[in-house]
């Protein structure tokens, strides 16, 4: 993959909003044609097409339920086309993110979990690797640090990031030396929504750096990933020092 700036080739799932969205405008700015998936988010979606738009670059939606093995296919078919059969970055972000306490845990919420946060992933990487393949390109998966701490609440989820590093590892190998594939870890980056501050200097406190993160700091490593061509397998957090701890 080229790093000169215009022609290369973006997918980011998610892209719509939150984190998403940033990743996005990170990468227009340095000169990347994207493709914005998002499931629910429409109205986010269309406004961020327009925005981008207005500023010159090149961005289409594609709406997919990527819980579904059809929402996947459809996804990596409207990508061949957006980028006439090649691939220079493939962002994997859209995730599930479901709180569930312990004594409530049912087969449901494994399922949703895993669909979304490991399975999607996985697959769409293989249906687009050809894409990926032509043009040495790189995928970046957005992991969590729950992946090695676990979120009591949280542990459908947890399990299914550890499961998406173990499976961009595995395609790190399988790829190799043609696709890069790596994974970013946030931490505490952008709180639910409905986090009141009380919480979020809790939270605040935990982190050596100081401060809580911001989807900026991910969009930086996304890119750090895609540029450098000697960096494959693996996992790097963004989390301010949380996990060291």
């Amino acid at each position: 993959m080229s790093d000169q700036k215009g022609g290369r080739i973006a997918l980011v799932t998610g892209g719509a909003v939150r984190v998403g969205r940033t990743i996005v405008e990170a990468l227009v700015d340095d000169g990347y044609e994207v493709l914005i998936h998002y499931a629910a988010s429409e109205e986010s979606a269309r406004e961020a097409r327009e925005h981008f738009l207005s500023r010159g670059a090149r961005v289409e939606l594609c709406r997919a339920d990527l819980s579904d093995r059809t929402g996947v296919s459809a996804l990596a078919a409207r990508a061949r086309r957006f980028g006439a059969g090649k691939l220079d970055l493939l962002v994997h972000n859209a995730a599930h993110f479901e709180r569930v306490r312990p004594d409530e845990l049912d087969a449901g919420a494994w399922d949703r979990a895993m669909a979304l946060n490991a399975t999607a992933p996985y697959l769409l990487t293989l249906a687009l690797a050809a894409e990926l393949r032509a043009v040495s390109g790189s995928v970046v998966a957005i992991g969590c640090v729950s992946a090695e701490r676990l979120f009591k609440h949280y542990i459908p989820y947890s399990i299914s990031k550890a499961a998406l590093v173990s499976a961009m590892q595995g395609l790190s190998l399988a790829l190799a030396p043609d696709v890069r594939v790596n994974v970013v870890s946030p931490g505490t980056v952008l709180p639910p929504e409905g986090v009141d501050d009380e919480v979020r200097e809790r939270l605040r406190g935990k982190i050596p750096l100081g401060r809580i993160g911001d989807p900026g700091d991910v969009a930086r490593a996304v890119l750090f990933f895609a540029k450098n061509h000697f960096v494959t397998g693996q996992v790097l957090a963004v989390d301010g020092g949380r996990s060291i701890v």
